[in-house]
């Protein structure tokens, strides 16, 4: 059997007071915290030698905390994309490094140690990510264990190789969807998983945002803002959008999640922004009425009055466009139209 089939067997029981209890994880514990199946680190210590350092009664396994990190080595490496067999002997080579005088393998790290309590989670499983980039695949699995190191290095180095659209729209946006499809065909499950990978998603995204100072000679131009309508709570893709408009050196003002109409109409008075995006994620919070109203905003003098372009964002306006409020289909599309009305803005620029 390959060593990434996630099919479950049935969990080692152990009796808590019992002093083999005391040597470490079992190996249905263990699983549960990597997110892995059992199978998966029975056929690890098979073929690779990643196995535990105490086997209580010559039979069952128990995972002491060096095992747990050398595992959680593996795992990372794995996910990563580096094959089984060279991740193996990194997380060897690393766990006995960490043992000083130690062999380079798991089985020589002294029995004396510590016991573990895993948290139990309900979320070792895989994702549904179909046709994906591998990337995909990675974060998922990282995802799953619940590895923020690997979550964060891995969405990192996602936007470095490939630039914020696409690592939103190919490496982010579809391992989002697969959990919250997972999410909502577990009843409670995953819920965790969820929340580890937005926030991990919203720091990658933020770290984008920071603006280079404008040169002096720099026209002056409205800025772009971002805002959700009341009530909409949901603001990663606006925080994606936010991040690709930095990237290309765009003046941005992001207001995130809930504005309330009459703060948002007072910004738009302040600012004069080039262009307003409104995100809705539901139907029940999309208000033409409030992006006509913002569309219709003024100022500058009389005969050279100017007004904001206003673009419809999220599934929330599906099947509500109105004339001269576009509604853009993606991240890029939404980026060429504000990049447009940007450069339309600069004097000087043909329009």
């Amino acid at each position: 059997m390959d060593e990434t089939d996630e099919r479950r067997e049935p969990e080692e029981r152990v009796d808590p007071a019992s002093p083999a209890g005391e040597a470490g994880l079992t190996t249905g514990a263990l699983a549960r915290r990597l997110g892995v199946s059992p199978t998966t680190l029975r056929s690890w210590d098979r073929r690779y030698g990643i196995g535990p350092a105490v086997r209580a009664d010559g039979r069952h396994r128990r995972w002491t905390p060096q095992d747990v990190e050398m595992l959680e080595t593996m795992c990372r490496l794995t996910s990563a994309g580096v094959p089984p067999a060279e991740a193996a002997r990194a997380a060897q080579k690393t766990a006995a490094a960490a043992v000083p005088g130690a062999p380079g393998t798991a089985g020589a790290v002294a029995s004396s140690r510590q016991p573990v309590v895993a948290p139990r989670s309900r979320a070792a499983g895989t994702l549904p990510l179909g046709d994906v980039r591998q990337e995909c695949r990675g974060l998922a699995r990282a995802a799953v264990r619940l590895d923020a190191p690997a979550v964060e290095e891995q969405l990192t180095a996602a936007v470095e190789e490939h630039g914020v659209a696409v690592a939103w729209q190919e490496v982010m946006v579809p391992t989002l969807h697969a959990v919250g499809r997972k999410w909502a065909s577990s009843g409670d499950r995953y819920v965790e998983v969820e929340h580890l990978l937005s926030w991990h998603v919203s720091t990658v995204l933020r770290r984008c945002t920071r603006p280079a100072a404008p040169a002096g000679d720099a026209p002056v131009t409205g800025p772009v803002i971002l805002a959700c309508v009341p009530g909409e709570q949901h603001t990663l893709p606006l925080e994606a959008l936010n991040a690709a408009l930095c990237e290309r050196g765009l003046p941005t003002r992001m207001f995130g999640a809930a504005v309330p109409a009459e703060a948002l109409a007072a910004a738009v008075q302040r600012l004069g922004p080039t262009a307003v995006v409104l995100w809705a994620q539901s139907r029940s919070t999309a208000s033409l009425p409030l992006a006509r109203y913002v569309a219709a905003a003024q100022w500058g003098v009389k005969g050279a009055r100017r007004q904001p372009l206003v673009l419809l964002g999220g599934p929330g306006w599906a099947g509500r466009r109105a004339a001269g409020l576009p509604r853009p289909n993606s991240l890029r599309e939404a980026l060429d139209a504000l990049s447009a009305a940007h450069t339309a803005a600069v004097p000087g620029e043909s329009h």
